[in-house]
């Protein structure tokens, strides 16, 4: 029998705490008094409302364990029934051990476990990763967490006016968790996957390590206009891939985008040719939430009887580095 990867269930944990426009705004001109910010330059440049924000004590392992502990309890799996855990986050609780083993430990499994990054689009290589070891007879359950804290990188004190359009996305973050499934399925689930990278452009995002070259914590630096000349040539490849997988954009049930703004949704919807009245729009109220953006989408759907068996999904995610990709399956 011809054994096939398919995404079981979606979960999020949204922390509790909100931030408004309003509060960020006040926050950083208390904090850099001598760069001026105009009142609603975040909702008029990103669109954003409000923002997410996790509890001070909260790290990225206890948010993806919240998220992945409904998602357990939501299709009954006990946790001696998971394979592996991969966790796909950007920021990590610490540097080692893997931030997987944490999940992993909160969530009392005993599984093998790794982490897996690729910037914002550690998810979908996660599940690009879980369908072939599925596929490959490796595993038959494989759990995916992720997570951020990403309000914490926000750039509140500058000295120099000329830092801001570098510092502003990072005042547009938003933190959460999230957990998917993975299971061996006899039925066609995650029909295909293809993943393309400009690396040169890898410069127009950064958060530098603490611990390399005996630095101090960097700050999150991003170059709205590089990041986006970053990814010449990758639409065209992301179209090329889906027509390769048999899909059109009209085919599709759901589509699922990275949201790194309420323009930039528009500008992939654009690139990978679907409307963007029919992707489930998660930023304003969110953030920026990294790799959680998809997952949430899955979620909302899933929650709002949008996402029905049956349907067929489009996951398309654009991140710095410079890396694209998409993901189709059959839910």
């Amino acid at each position: 029998m011809t054994v096939h990867g398919r995404i079981v269930h979606a979960t999020v944990h949204i922390p509790e705490g909100r931030q408004t426009v309003a509060a960020v705004e006040d926050r950083f001109s208390a904090a850099s008094p001598g760069v001026p910010l105009s009142r609603g330059v975040l909702q008029r440049m990103y669109g954003l409302e409000e923002r997410t924000v996790a509890d001070d004590l909260e790290q990225p392992s206890d948010l993806a364990a919240h998220a992945a502990r409904r998602l357990l309890a939501d299709t009954g799996t006990e946790p001696g029934a998971v394979d592996l855990l991969l966790y796909a986050g950007i920021l990590a609780d610490m540097e080692e051990p893997a931030t997987a083993h944490v999940v992993a430990d909160k969530l009392g499994l005993g599984c093998p476990v790794f982490d897996l990054k690729n910037a914002c689009n550690g998810v979908l290589n996660a599940l690009e990763v879980a369908d072939a070891l599925i596929r490959g007879g490796r595993y038959r359950r494989v759990l995916v967490t992720t997570a951020e804290v990403s309000t914490r990188q926000s750039r509140w004190q500058l000295d120099d006016p000329a830092e801001l359009p570098t510092a502003l996305p990072s005042l547009s973050t938003g933190d959460m968790g999230s957990a998917l499934l993975v299971e061996a399925g006899d039925r066609p689930g995650i029909l295909g996957s293809r993943f393309f990278a400009n690396s040169w452009g890898w410069r127009a995002a950064t958060l530098p390590n603490p611990y390399a070259q005996h630095r101090t914590l960097g700050h999150l630096r991003i170059d709205s206009a590089r990041l986006r000349d970053s990814f010449e040539g990758l639409p065209g490849k992301v179209r090329d891939a889906l027509r390769e997988l048999g899909v059109e954009g009209d085919d599709l049930d759901l589509v699922c985008v990275h949201q790194p703004s309420v323009p930039f949704t528009k500008v992939v919807c654009d690139w990978v040719g679907v409307d963007p009245g029919r992707v489930l729009a998660t930023f304003p109220t969110h953030g920026n939430v990294a790799t959680n953006t998809i997952p949430l989408q899955l979620a909302a759907a899933l929650d709002s009887g949008r996402l029905r068996p049956g349907d067929l999904v489009g996951m398309f995610g654009f991140a710095s580095g410079a890396s694209a990709g998409v993901v189709v399956c059959r839910w």
